[in-house]
């Protein structure tokens, strides 16, 4: 429970600290995709899916605040670097506060290994946790909206108008936001690491689906339409 104590404080009082120690992290960065609703929501889901699994919430909080207190590009070289930037900075961060040495090595490794791009298999429960709720929140409608703000962000192109779902092609996220659900997004319910964060990636990824299915479907229609008119 979050009544548990950490060192001199119950960890419910230590998760005001967790945030302003993101907020500082981040006073000279921004990523509109990766913004304090989408900590926030991670951080729901790791607590709910730590109560689910029984891992240690000493450990799953404060990573899931800290996760992503290093920003890096998605477009940028370091990009499978951010994650153990993100983990050696929240230990500093963590140790300046106070909170105990001996969770500092679990949390290095439950924030490093939550990143897909940097392909650290997780190796504790806590760590599988914190990777799971961060995933969750790359699907569904609220994945879907991310994966779209950031694509405009970066100025991409929502599809190839010669093939908006890449059937024939192989997808390429870096040209097309669109075809970012095929290189990562519908693979992720397959690698989930717990059972309820599965049963709610399926469901999101289901939802996924659905969007594709509708936008090919009106894409058809209006090619149609363009096709009758020009007959």
């Amino acid at each position: 429970m979050t009544d548990l104590l950490i060192g001199t404080r119950p960890l419910a009082a230590w998760e005001p600290v967790f945030e302003a120690l993101l907020r500082r992290a981040w006073a000279d960065a921004s990523d509109p995709a990766h913004d304090l609703e989408h900590v926030r929501r991670v951080v729901r889901w790791a607590r709910r899916l730590a109560l689910a699994e029984g891992a240690d919430l000493a450990v799953v909080l404060p990573a899931a605040w800290l996760h992503d207190c290093v920003l890096v590009p998605k477009d940028h070289p370091e990009r499978p670097l951010a994650s153990r930037k993100a983990a050696d900075r929240a230990v500093v961060l963590l140790r300046e506060a106070g909170y105990p040495e001996s969770l500092l090595p679990a949390i290095h490794h439950a924030i490093e290994a939550h990143s897909f791009s940097a392909g650290i298999p997780p190796r504790t429960l806590e760590a599988r946790v914190v990777q799971d709720a961060d995933r969750l929140d790359a699907l569904g409608a609220i994945g879907l909206a991310r994966m779209l703000m950031l694509g405009g962000a970066t100025g991409r192109p929502l599809y190839d108008p010669a093939e908006p779902v890449p059937r024939n092609r192989p997808p390429d996220d870096r040209r097309y936001v669109l075809d970012h659900l095929f290189t990562k997004l519908l693979h992720l319910a397959d690698r989930m690491q717990t059972e309820a964060g599965r049963r709610e990636a399926q469901r999101r990824t289901a939802f996924l689906q659905a969007f594709l299915e509708a936008l090919q479907r009106e894409l058809d229609q209006a090619d149609a339409a363009s096709a009758r008119g020009s007959a």
